[in-house]
């Protein structure tokens, strides 16, 4: 959803149905994996627009009438390669990586005004984009994580949930990497 104009209407949508917007999730991802000199612009273009320009599109939207509210939580999806890079990623790491300075500079325009945002940074998660890794792959991965296993869900939900709430009121413009110890900032 990278188009300006479906952003506005999604927005419309949910301000009509549940009356305001107090936290926004943007958990958009896709990959399309080639090596940067192979890469072709269509690739390159796809990721940053479903991962980068989607994540700034719905926070510009939300933030409007989060303003309104005089609060708001913003919580972006990252990952691990937008720290660390990854072979045959450089679209999507671009894009990850860009997430998180826009989440920085979005915390800071809007920390006066009780509106939040901050970063979760997931590692290797059992998910659709983990599913068709080869068991090699995966082995090798997993004895790179001293936690010596893949994370799933409830590993990045329950962090989701902990940057949404009032806990975190005094936490913005962070990134909790949530990786089983594989990068530690």
């Amino acid at each position: 959803m990278s188009s300006p104009k479906q952003v506005r209407e999604l927005v419309k949508f949910t301000i009509q149905k549940f009356k305001k917007i107090d936290i926004l999730i943007n958990n958009a991802g896709t990959n399309v994996d080639n090596l940067s000199l192979r890469m072709k612009d269509e690739e390159w273009k796809k990721v940053i627009d479903i991962n980068l320009t989607s994540t700034f599109l719905l926070s510009k939207n939300a933030i409007k009438k989060m303003l309104k509210n005089k609060y708001g939580r913003i919580v972006n999806i990252t990952s691990i390669v937008g720290h660390t890079g990854h072979l045959g990623q450089s679209n999507y790491s671009a894009s990850k990586a860009g997430m998180v300075a826009m989440s920085k500079s979005l915390a800071i325009e809007y920390a006066k005004k009780n509106i939040t945002v901050n970063c979760v940074s997931p590692g290797f998660i059992v998910s659709d984009m983990t599913s068709n890794l080869p068991e090699k792959v995966k082995d090798q991965l997993t004895s790179r994580i001293p936690m010596a296993r893949l994370g799933n869900g409830d590993d990045v939900s329950n962090c989701v949930a902990f940057l949404s709430s009032e806990t975190t009121s005094y936490v913005t413009g962070e990134t909790i990497h949530v990786n089983g110890g594989m990068y530690m900032a």
